[in-house]
């Protein structure tokens, strides 16, 4: 299992799902209530009344202005997480208040902070394409009953998008091409690029774009550690003209794909994906396109890695995996993963607090 990471941020939601209804996610196996104040901010406290543990997420609890009354009892919170209401008495027990967790609205994702000390000057990494006028963009949301670090294994070995998604967004050259890798252990940042000079256009960016040919592919990627994995796509004509030393490239099409990975459980992760384009801008065909085949392939990964974490489970210890070349990223993503959530361990270690 990969261990949690904590003190770090995570998505909870799309900012377009938290409004003035009271949602439920759980993230890192803690349930988190999130909503809207009536001025538009978002709140996110613990999804549990102190009283009999009834999920506030859950009708008939509901919203009175910016408290939430939950709905066995009506015991009633601010949006500070403390009991401002008790049914049958005037004195609220000291103990009744809720955790409350820092939430940050950024790129159209609304961030929540988990762990035992505060975000401080700490901000989520960026992914500007989700809110910006000069991309398109597609979204949604599926749960995977898997470890996350089995999604983090699959988006930084794209070579099965040849076996996986052949019809889709795999071809041949994916799987033949080579990789080169780059690690930033400080920042916890690896960086994965293929760039296929003379490859088949698949139909994802066929329809889309219009090319008939074959292109020039490119797929350059940044994971951030742990949460966050971006998809730099460059697709041109084969013999087009590469990008200018400015810079800018007006010769190809660019796709940013985005994904937020976030821990549910020890076996379930919420799996944010969205499509972000820089061509055929607000053309709705295109979008629906792009979605629809976006959601297959995510779902295609969804069904391969439930079955994946099935048959681990079965596995008896001391099983040996075999790695090679292709794994070289997702190799220095499990160690990423592993010191950051070993230096989580030892900042809520008695030890540490007492120092």
């Amino acid at each position: 299992m990969t261990a949690f990471v904590r003190n770090q941020w995570y998505v909870a939601a799309y900012a377009h799902e938290v409004g003035r209804e009271l949602l439920g996610r759980t993230v890192l196996g803690e349930p988190i209530l999130l909503y809207r104040t009536e001025d538009g901010r978002p709140v996110a406290m613990a999804d549990r009344c102190v009283h009999r543990r009834f999920p506030l997420s859950e009708k008939p609890s509901r919203l009175d202005g910016d408290r939430v009354v939950c709905g066995y009892h009506g015991f009633t919170y601010g949006t500070d997480g403390v009991c401002v209401s008790v049914p049958g008495q005037q004195r609220i027990p000291r103990t009744a208040r809720l955790a409350t967790y820092p939430v940050l609205e950024q790129d159209a994702f609304v961030w929540v902070w988990i762990g035992d000390r505060e975000p401080g000057t700490t901000l989520p990494p960026r992914a500007p394409w989700m809110d910006s006028p000069d991309y398109t963009v597609v979204s949604g949301m599926e749960t995977i009953d898997s470890d996350y670090g089995l999604l983090v294994d699959n988006l930084l070995d794209l070579s099965h998008e040849t076996y996986l998604h052949g019809g889709y967004i795999g071809t041949p050259e994916v799987a033949e091409t080579p990789i080169t890798t780059e690690v930033d252990d400080r920042a916890g940042i690896v960086y994965v690029s293929r760039h296929m000079d003379d490859a088949e256009c698949p139909p994802f960016y066929a329809t889309s774009t219009g090319i008939t040919g074959r292109i020039t592919r490119w797929q350059d990627i940044e994971y951030h550690a742990p949460c966050l994995y971006l998809l730099h796509s460059r697709i041109a004509p084969v013999g087009a003209p590469g990008p200018n030393p400015d810079g800018s490239d007006p010769h190809a099409f660019h796709v940013e794909v985005v994904y937020a990975i976030t821990p549910s459980t020890e076996k379930t992760t919420y799996d944010f994906w969205a499509v972000a384009r820089d061509f055929a801008p607000g053309d709705q065909e295109v979008s629906d396109f792009l979605r629809e085949n976006n959601r297959t392939v995510v779902l295609q990964d969804v069904v391969a890695l439930n079955v994946l974490q099935k048959a681990l489970d079965t596995e008896q210890d001391g099983y040996q995996e075999l790695s090679i070349n292709i794994d070289t990223g997702g190799l220095a993503a499990r160690r990423i993963l592993a010191r950051l959530a070993a230096e989580g361990a030892e900042q809520d270690s008695p030890a540490a607090a007492s120092r």
